[in-house]
């Protein structure tokens, strides 16, 4: 029996001999004692936690956009000719119903003067036929007055066509806006429908971009409280932003793309020092604030394959993880939707030291202290 005895504890000692500490430097726990519990632990685990704070948070979603004058048009010409000397500059600046371009107009005129003289003979014919109808008996029936009423009707119908192609030698401004480059010049033969330049109208542009579904979903399910948590912004591209915020944004179609996933929007800027142009590009920052959100700074958090978690100090300082979900991503911060209550004490620093289970040490540092200051920031 003593031989036995011997060798058991010999054994014991050798099998302890190969024993090492586990992933934390700490020696293996008593048997029936589980790890970290009081009095048994000296290397418990020193943890700093702290809780989620609840606070207005502005988050900034950003799009490519394409900024369009609410009116571009092509300046056509109505009629065929030479061009006269045009009184309009490229770029210039120019106000409704301005001269823009002239065609030369000697033979319109010319045929306007020849269907005024055609209407002058018709309705000398017309007096006539009329007095002569009024005689006892009537020189002329009552059919003859009414054809030579029917030939001076025609006769004017020629002439205010022909007044009208003289009209329309003349192009001018129809919208008070910003001229483009001059397709042709002075002496230019040009006929009807020849672009001679684009007018843009750029006191308002529409600034289109294109929102994912679920954001579609969110903008239309604030659309009550929109005009006061939510402002639509625009970035030029040298990263300044523009000073002024869209008066409105707008769905402009009534279908998802449905290869993208995408619906097309359009905000519309005022743009009273005329610096936006037709044609420019920007980035537009849809902002809305979101009221008494629940957000935690991200390095409190670690992935698994299934989600997003954090490590939560429950009842007698042990820790377990849980899923939570993450709605918004700002700066360094997490705005979390599901998962987290705001007396819920979450490890902030620490992680790397422990696993499921492990009771720990705990400092505890105040919200405010724990997350950066900022409130707004970019949605990545």
């Amino acid at each position: 029996m003593r031989t036995h005895r011997i060798v058991w504890v010999f054994g014991l000692a050798v099998g302890g001999g190969g024993a090492s500490p586990d992933a934390r430097g700490q020696a293996p726990a008593e048997p029936g004692v589980k790890p970290g519990a009081a009095g048994t632990d000296p290397l418990r685990p020193k943890v700093v936690v702290t809780s989620p704070r609840v606070t207005d948070v502005v988050v900034t979603h950003r799009y490519a956009g394409q900024i369009l004058a609410q009116r571009h048009i092509e300046v056509r010409a109505l009629q065929d000719g030479q061009l006269e000397p045009i009184p309009v500059k490229e770029g210039q600046a120019v106000k409704r119903g301005d001269v823009l371009f002239r065609v030369s107009p000697i033979l319109y005129k010319a045929r306007l003067d020849t269907e005024l003289a055609e209407v002058r003979v018709a309705r000398l014919e017309f007096d006539n036929l009329k007095k002569l109808a009024a005689t006892d008996p009537p020189v002329v029936s009552q059919r003859e007055v009414a054809l030579s009423e029917a030939k001076l009707a025609k006769a004017q119908a020629k002439a205010d066509l022909a007044a009208a192609e003289l009209d329309f030698t003349t192009v001018r401004a129809p919208f008070d806006g910003l001229l483009d480059r001059l397709m042709i010049h002075e002496g230019s033969l040009v006929e009807r429908k020849d672009v001679l330049t684009t007018l843009s109208d750029n006191s308002v542009m529409w600034v289109y971009f294109n929102v994912p579904e679920a954001r579609y979903l969110d903008y239309m399910g604030n659309m009550d409280q929109r005009h006061e948590d939510q402002r639509t912004e625009l970035v030029l591209a040298n990263d300044s932003k523009f000073k002024y915020a869209a008066s409105k944004a707008v769905t402009v179609e009534g279908r998802f793309n449905n290869g993208t996933g995408n619906i097309p929007f359009r905000a519309d800027f005022p743009n009273p020092d005329r610096l936006l142009r037709h044609g420019q590009t920007g980035t537009v920052l849809f902002c809305r604030t979101v009221k008494n959100a629940t957000v935690i700074p991200q390095r409190v958090t670690f992935e698994i394959l299934d989600g997003r978690y954090v490590y939560v100090v429950g009842k007698d300082n042990e820790v377990h993880p849980r899923k939570i979900v993450v709605q918004h991503e700002v700066d360094d911060l997490f705005v979390v939707n599901k998962g987290l209550d705001v007396n819920d004490k979450i490890v902030l620093e620490g992680i790397q030291l422990i696993s499921d289970g492990d009771r720990v040490e705990v400092e505890f540092r105040k919200p405010e202290e724990a997350a950066r200051r900022p409130k707004t920031g970019r949605e990545k």
